[in-house]
Formats: C-alpha cells, sequence, structure tokens
C-alpha cells in the first residue's frame, strides 16, 4: 500500500473512531450511565490487518469478527503484535468450528442451539478457556436468521446452564431491518432482566446510541468506524 494510501486509512481509522467514541460518550451522559458501563466492539469483518492496523493504533482495543476462517487468518498475528485486544465473534458459529472459536475468542454472542451447548461446553472443559457467552435472541423471529425465539429464551438459557453447565453472561440481538429496533432491545432487555443477566449485545452502526439508552453494554459497530466495505 502506497504511503499517501496509507496515510488515508489511519486517518479515516482515527476520524470515524473518534466520532463513534464520543456518539458513544454522549449516548451514556444522556442516558446517565456510565461511559465504563459501555464496551464498543469494531466490527472488522472483511477488512484485512492494514485496515484495522490503524484503529488498534488510535486506542480501540474490542473487535469483532463474523466468522472464525477469516479471523483465524488475521488476528493470531495482530494480537501477538498488539497484547490487551479483546476478539468477539458477533456472527453465527458452525459447531464443527468450536474447537477453534473457543481458542481464538474472548466472547461468542451468537449461542442459539442446544448441538452448538453441547460443543462449547466439551471444548470450555477441554481447553480450559471460557469465552464470555451470549444467547442470540431472534426477538423478530424471522426465519432467515439464527437465534433463539423470545417465548423459547427462558427454558433455552434454563438448559444452558442446567443441562451444559455454561455460564450465559448476556443476550445479543439484531432487530430486523425493516422495523424500529426500539422494541427489539427492550424486549431483549426485558429477557435478560428477568433472567438475571447483565450484558446486552445490541446496537450497531445505524442505532447503538438508542441501543445505549435501552440498556446495551455492548454495541457492534463496523462502517461508521471503518468506512463502507467494498
Amino acid at each position: 500500500m502506497p504511503d499517501s494510501q496509507v496515510a488515508q486509512v489511519k486517518s479515516g481509522a482515527h476520524d470515524g473512531l473518534a466520532a463513534v467514541q464520543e456518539a458513544v460518550l454522549r449516548a451514556c451522559r444522556d442516558a446517565r450511565r456510565e461511559p465504563s458501563s459501555v464496551t464498543l466492539i469494531a466490527v472488522s469483518k472483511t477488512f484485512d490487518a492494514d485496515a484495522i492496523a490503524p484503529v488498534i493504533a488510535a486506542g480501540q482495543r474490542a473487535f469483532g469478527e463474523n466468522r472464525v476462517q477469516e479471523a483465524k487468518a488475521k488476528w493470531p498475528d495482530l494480537m501477538a503484535r498488539h497484547p490487551g485486544l479483546e476478539l468477539h465473534l458477533i456472527g453465527p458459529l458452525q459447531s464443527n468450528k468450536t474447537k477453534e472459536a473457543v481458542t481464538l475468542f474472548d466472547a461468542i454472542h451468537s449461542v442459539d442451539r442446544v448441538s452448538l451447548c453441547e460443543s462449547l461446553a466439551k471444548e470450555i472443559e477441554k481447553q480450559g478457556r471460557a469465552p464470555t457467552l451470549f444467547v442470540q435472541i431472534n426477538t423478530g423471529a424471522e426465519p432467515q436468521k439464527a437465534g433463539v425465539l423470545p417465548q423459547d429464551a427462558d427454558a433455552f438459557l434454563a438448559q444452558c446452564r442446567d443441562t451444559f453447565g455454561l455460564r450465559i453472561a448476556g443476550l445479543m440481538c439484531i432487530p430486523p431491518v425493516d422495523e424500529a429496533p426500539a422494541p427489539h432491545f427492550a424486549l431483549t432487555a426485558k429477557i435478560a432482566a428477568r433472567n438475571g443477566l447483565k450484558l446486552l449485545s445490541m446496537g450497531m452502526s445505524a442505532d447503538f446510541e438508542m441501543a445505549i439508552h435501552l440498556g446495551a453494554t455492548h454495541v457492534r459497530v463496523g462502517s461508521a468506524i471503518f468506512g463502507g466495505r467494498g
């Protein structure tokens, strides 16, 4: 990459990250929440190490990826060079990728079915490494989307705990693109509260400020930081 292009990438990454950080602070202030209660996850899926490095240099520490194989190809080297990073899997997890996911990721946001719970429990015990786990709730009951239906969430969470011994820390949701997100965020927060879960992964580039107002502890922001994907 030419020096001029590198400088442009660094400048854009820094500006985008700074703007999002300021928006997070503003939303926390408006919601009367401590900024430390919200973790900004920079969603780096489809971006290579050259695009990610300036965001790390600008101070960002938590990153999100959608696919295990893509993350495996670029993150071990980045994490070796930059200690203290957190890597979150925010996309669907296939059961046959569980071993790699438990090895690589600090948090998994997409626990959504019994077979995955069984596989995760085995790997966590085998590796002695326990990523922070979120159950994904399909708040819009969209057939094409992963996640546990809201009416099944309580029973599924009990099964995670009682049958598989998994420590679920929170819930994640992705509202339907053609609906107002607030009711979906509120529903997810309600399910979490009645199950004693403290973490809420909800809100993306277009709606993370609203998600913070409704209790999000983790917001997943990509394009507002990195720019559009090709």
